[in-house]
């Protein structure tokens, strides 16, 4: 009996658990398809479950097409065209900021430019690398602050002649000692923001400490950047690179954890610059190389500009996949740091979406970054990826699953839940067919009491109908209260007088079985069998004996993976008869009989001296052999009943001889019918009344 408890709602409380039991239902139907437990748990988790109170969680299907809905939001909100515009209009809005500074206020409103107006950059490294600057004087540009009027003449004469393209004026601002400070600022963080970019891809954290670095430094970098694409095209061409020496002579360049092989600084920087190239990618030809053209124009030395560019060509040539493209269709302007971050987030969306799908297959849901998956969808995201990964754990801790080394098997719990759910079907469609649909959430099997009633007799079971008593007391009596009820007006329930019953379900396993689609009805039919009499009827047995070539007993926890068909063909039903009469010997009480499920009801291969021999069309001599199965059968009293599920007149003539030999029932079936005949064959053979 289940039991809850209830406390107030805080934000951290877990919905209700998925109930071990009801897991195993929703991967009822699989298991008695084809029996493969990791396959149910792949196809459940594809699928999820809806579970009772809010419980249940999301299938990868779901969250997969969740991923999808994230990264067509993002496609169709922004315009990525708009990063190239969004650059022109930052240096442009540098430009003004400059010109306005060199061009202020009448004197009166402002006051004399040359002691109030603003000043040069005092940065003793800015005035280094800009001596000799067009339009500025030596003398000025050494001297911060001090910039006198003749000086703005000259920068305003140089801004006005500032080339109309984004890249020509990088180049031309770049060894200019602004006037105006913030403009200064403005200008290197705009210059710092592109190498970054530039650069970040390939080598972000050294990117990071670009704008800190000493000339030296920065030296030192582009070497590194040049043996690298040394060793690199020496990999291309089948060449030894020599990256032990590489790494003691740049290693600390790479952090506390640097790459130990070439092959691993490879893949992290080739993952890094993914981003960068697929923005290229997803940009028209012009803008494409316009935006190449203003990452390389922030680079000074052109020498590391030019290292740089070869450094993502190879890159690119070494990448295991082409770099994605995305089609923006939206209005939203978006800067080039925003569309950076951008690639990012969808290329983790695309990850993310082939982890999930490769569930099953190459991964697990161990592969599936949880991280990201959070910060993607959300915690809730992450809450149901951690549902998925807990349903073994779940199944293991309700006694339906086992481990054998790195294998899943189902415990003999989990066959009989499995039964128990074909069985419920079973009965579910056979009430249907006879007084509609009527769902109850009581649990168990039940199965249609009898309702005939008798007068009591001494010695009679005391199951009083209570109703039928009182009409019994209110028309001997009359009118009046209270009612009296004597001997006489007791009603009882009827007795059925149950046989004991031993009964062997033969499987027909030959190929035809699985062809033409019947196994997997046959095996459930054998899990509802066995769940009916454990549950109902533990005084009787059942046998499953599968047939094809040979005979073998099946035991109950090898019935879910059963599987059709052999390398060798055949329908060995003498074999089978042979073990079914020899398990049935040992019961010398009750009914004793032999269930059979075959698609065609031929047998083709027969047993002599332990070798199974085969023949199509059957020989006259397989047909003699089990037809004398059949005769032994039948004087040992054991009653064969055929279940037979292609009606084809030809093959149903050997069922028929069976039947008459045997004096059992033939029955012909389609699959979806197949377990209501057999259960109800079955409870029909179990019941018959005592004569009162």
């Amino acid at each position: 009996m289940r039991s809850y408890r209830y406390s107030r709602w805080d934000g951290t409380q877990e919905s209700l658990p998925v109930d071990g039991e009801d897991l195993l239902e929703a991967m009822a139907d699989d298991l008695a398809s084809h029996g493969d437990l990791r396959q149910a748990l792949r196809n459940l988790m594809q699928r999820g479950m809806q579970g009772r109170m809010g419980s249940g969680f999301e299938g990868i299907r779901e969250m997969i097409e969740r991923l999808k809905q994230q990264s067509r939001e993002r496609l169709e909100r922004y315009n990525l065209a708009s990063l190239v515009d969004e650059l022109k209009k930052r240096l442009d809005d540098i430009v003004q900021q400059e010109k306005d500074a060199l061009n202020p206020p009448p004197q009166g409103q402002q006051g004399d430019e040359t002691t109030n107006g603003p000043q040069a950059s005092d940065d003793p490294a800015v005035g280094a690398d800009q001596q000799g600057a067009p339009g500025v004087s030596p003398e000025a540009s050494g001297q911060s602050g001090q910039a006198g009027t003749g000086d703005n003449q000259e920068r305003r004469t140089f801004m006005d002649q500032l080339p109309g393209d984004f890249a020509g004026r990088v180049k031309a601002l770049q060894p200019y000692n602004f006037f105006d400070p913030e403009a200064q600022q403005a200008f290197d963080e705009l210059m710092e923001m592109l190498k970054q970019q530039a650069m970040g891809n390939a080598m972000r954290d050294m990117a990071q400490r670009f704008a800190d670095m000493s000339p030296e430094e920065r030296q030192r970098l582009k070497e590194m950047i040049a043996d690298l694409n040394r060793m690199l095209d020496q990999q291309v061409w089948g060449e030894q690179p020599d990256f032990d020496g590489f790494m003691q002579k740049y290693g600390d360049m790479f952090g506390p954890n640097p790459p130990q092989s070439l092959e691993e600084l490879t893949q992290q920087m080739a993952s890094r610059m993914a981003q960068m190239q697929s923005l290229f990618n997803s940009l028209p030809e012009d803008l494409r190389q316009e935006l190449q053209e203003m990452l390389s124009a922030a680079f000074e030395d052109e020498a590391l500009a030019a290292e740089m560019a070869e450094l993502q060509a190879n890159l690119d040539f070494l990448a295991a996949d082409e770099r994605p493209s995305y089609e923006f269709s939206g209005d939203a302007d978006v800067p080039l740091e925003q569309a950076m971050q951008l690639m990012d987030e969808l290329q983790k969306v695309e990850a993310l979406q082939q982890q999930l799908q490769d569930v099953g297959k190459a991964g697990s849901l161990q592969d599936v970054d949880a991280e990201t998956l959070e910060a993607i969808l959300g915690p809730e995201g992450r809450q149901e990826l951690e549902k998925l990964r807990e349903l073994e754990r779940r199944l293991e801790e309700a006694g339906y699953l086992k481990r054998q080394g790195d294998r899943l098997e189902l415990t003999a719990k989990g066959v009989r839940k499995i039964g128990s759910k074909v069985l419920r079907d079973i009965f579910n469609r056979l009430k249907i067919g006879r007084h509609g649909g009527h769902r109850t959430d009581r649990r168990g099997i039940g199965i249609e009491a009898r309702l005939d009633t008798k007068a009591y007799e001494y010695g009679d079971h005391f199951s009083l109908h209570l109703q039928q008593s009182l009409m019994n007391a209110v028309q001997r009596q009359g009118k009046g209260a209270p009612v009296r009820i004597l001997p006489e007006d007791f009603e009882v329930y009827r007795d059925e007088n149950l046989n004991q019953c031993s009964t062997v379900l033969m499987l027909d396993q030959s190929r035809s079985m699985g062809l033409n689609g019947c196994f997997d009805a046959a095996k459930k039919v054998a899990l509802a069998l066995h769940s009916l009499i454990k549950m109902q009827y533990p005084k009787d047995s059942l046998h499953v004996i599968g047939f094809a070539e040979y005979a073998s007993e099946l035991r109950h926890e090898d019935i879910p993976s059963s599987s059709w068909g052999s390398y060798y063909p055949g329908t060995n039903m003498h074999h089978a008869l042979m073990i079914a009469r020899r398990l049935l010997s040992r019961s010398r009480h009750g009914q004793r009989q032999v269930l059979m499920v075959t698609d065609d009801g031929e047998p083709t291969a027969h047993l002599e001296q332990n070798l199974a021999y085969f023949n199509y069309p059957p020989t006259w001599r397989t047909i003699e052999q089990t037809l004398q199965e059949v005769k032994r059968c039948t004087r040992e009293g054991i009653v064969i009943n055929t279940f037979m599920m292609k009606q084809d007149p030809y093959l149903m003539r050997f069922v028929q001889e069976i039947t008459k030999i045997n004096r059992g029932r033939a029955f012909f079936s389609s699959p979806s019918h197949l377990g209501q005949y057999v259960v109800t064959d079955y409870l029909n053979n179990k019941r018959r009344r005592r004569i009162a």
